[in-house]
């Protein structure tokens, strides 16, 4: 445990004023964020949101995939979801390279052969981002109401660029 110390001491001081004991599971705001798991980007934040207010799924490279959409599918069926944004950034690694960058960057800090896995990357962000607006518009088993925007975060700014 002495290894995740700084966690759960942060944690004593962080439940020593807790205050959202009254929050549900719905996000009130109706939004879902699709973003990059960067730590560079604090999604609640960059849209002038607070807990509860929105849905968070992150992935390396904010990409659509699978399990984005089963998570929205519940998401905007259950939880009061009815906007979509995805997010992904500047200055990705996902975006910075292919697959073959990739599995050789793995490869060469661990040894590790990874090329049994797709890490989703992409030349062109904006391009891949168009595409997975379109998954989530045509995807059948989200509720009909739903609206979906595309916006690029700046990192170096803290601005969105809406993408369409």
């Amino acid at each position: 445990m002495d290894r995740f110390d700084d966690i759960l001491d942060s944690n004593k001081l962080f439940s020593s004023t807790f205050t959202s004991e009254n929050l549900t599971g719905t996000a009130v705001k109706g939004l879902a964020i699709v973003t990059c798991m960067d730590s560079r980007i604090d999604p609640l934040r960059i849209v002038g949101m607070h807990a509860g207010d929105a849905k968070i799924l992150r992935n390396a490279g904010a990409r659509v995939t699978d399990d984005v959409l089963r998570t929205l599918v519940l998401a905007t069926h259950l939880l009061g979801v009815n906007r979509v944004l995805v997010m992904p950034h500047t200055d990705c690694r996902m975006a910075s390279t292919d697959e073959a960058g990739i599995h050789a960057a793995i490869s060469k800090k661990s040894g590790m052969d990874t090329r049994s896995l797709d890490f989703a990357t992409t030349s062109d962000q904006r391009a891949a981002l168009l595409k997975d607006i379109v998954k989530i518009e045509s995807y059948p088993l989200l509720a009909n109401e739903v609206r979906v925007m595309g916006a690029i975060y700046d990192v170096k700014s803290g601005s969105l660029t809406p993408i369409d």
